[in-house]
């Protein structure tokens, strides 16, 4: 975990040994989305290395391959070095609330030089214009070593620059190590997940500061060459805006 470069973010590397354990869930029924996230702000003892989780609800389809909602709710737990198989059984392998779905669970590592938050982080809920964005992000598997190049490199960096002007309020982007399971009704398969908060009202994805970010952060970087070259190697085939409704995950930058 280094602080060093900029004392007004944290950023958390793979040696750093973040892992997280994803859920995508769907709840049929008003009654259910509010039981769903009545059970996840209870939740209590995820065992000695849980940092926190945050859990949020499906608000609006930014960019996707269809406009209509999948799922009602993502979810994002964090852990130290290790997920318990307890935690998984509890998680995973047991059913969830009444109602609810379990339609993805996945655990997760964080991509090179790209998970960013600011010093000063304690959840989103208390800014209402921000919303959770949630990018959903499939990589050619024999170009991965191309995108984390990309990320670590280009993105990172400039993402890290808008979390430290406080136009993003994290970026977390993180891929995946395992599936421990998935719906065959899902039908959308993603290998890569970023999430970051941002100004939802007028919001066109990140063009115009990135590219200004780019621009200061990396000489030979541009918004217009680094995603053609990222265009060649992955699809977006969700990009959603959401509602934060459970976020204790403080710890993360601790």
């Amino acid at each position: 975990m280094t602080g060093d470069k900029d004392p007004r973010i944290i950023a958390i590397e793979p040696g750093d040994r973040l892992v997280v354990l994803a859920r995508i869930l769907d709840a049929s029924s008003e009654h259910a989305k509010r039981a769903l996230e009545r059970e996840a702000s209870e939740r209590r003892q995820l065992g000695g290395t849980c940092l926190g989780q945050g859990l949020y609800r499906h608000d609006s389809i930014f960019r996707g391959q269809s406009d209509a909602a999948v799922w009602s709710h993502a979810e994002f737990t964090y852990f130290r070095e290790i997920i318990s198989g307890d935690v998984i059984d509890r998680l995973v392998r047991s059913p969830p609330v009444p109602s609810v779905v379990l339609l993805r669970a996945e655990i997760l590592l964080t991509t090179p030089a790209s998970f960013v938050l600011p010093t000063n982080w304690s959840g989103s809920s208390h800014r209402p214009g921000h919303k959770p964005s949630i990018e959903y992000l499939d990589v050619h598997p024999s170009r991965l070593a191309d995108y984390r190049e990309i990320m670590r490199r280009y993105i990172g960096p400039a993402a890290a620059k808008l979390v430290a002007l406080n136009k993003l309020e994290t970026f977390r982007s993180m891929e995946a190590a395992a599936v421990l399971f998935q719906d065959p009704s899902l039908g959308s398969a993603w290998n890569q997940i970023h999430l970051s908060e941002v100004v939802a009202e007028g919001f066109r994805g990140f063009g115009e500061e990135l590219d200004a970010a780019l621009r200061q952060t990396v000489p030979d970087g541009s918004f217009a060459n680094v995603f053609a070259r990222l265009n060649d190697i992955r699809t977006i085939p969700r990009w959603t805006l959401n509602l934060p409704v459970f976020e204790d995950d403080a710890a993360v930058g601790n």
